[in-house]
């Protein structure tokens, strides 16, 4: 499948179904966290794919790609800590944040090899 907007890449739809599954999810947490850990982590995740499609935008340029890319690992990262939180804090179902994180792992091994091998992902200069 040739893949013509960041929306065609499977690391996008994964990010994407698992900021989706973290709304969910934290739809159950108290009110208290509103505007802590609940905002923190649908910021965060959300953020992933938002920077994501950044990125595929600047592969112009070589340097600007792989800096979004490094956003969208930071980010990911980031909603990983929000996931242990909410598990600290019996938020989240053990069961549910293990199957989030590793969904996490997954994509952050996906922008670790996006960021690696950016050649493949530049556009050529003609």
């Amino acid at each position: 499948m040739k893949i013509k907007t960041h929306t065609d890449l499977e690391v996008y739809r994964k990010a994407f179904d698992a900021a989706m599954e973290l709304f969910e999810a934290s739809k159950g947490f108290p009110k208290e966290e509103t505007y802590s850990l609940t905002d923190q982590v649908r910021r965060s995740s959300r953020s992933v794919c938002a920077n994501l499609a950044e990125a595929w935008r600047k592969r112009r340029y070589e340097a600007a790609f792989i800096a979004k890319l490094n956003d969208c690992e930071a980010e990911a990262a980031e909603t990983q800590t929000w996931i242990e939180f909410a598990v600290k804090c019996n938020y989240l179902e053990r069961e549910t944040a293990s199957k989030l994180y590793t969904m996490y792992d997954e994509i952050l091994g996906t922008f670790v090899g996006m960021i690696n091998h950016p050649e493949t992902w530049v556009l050529k200069k003609k």
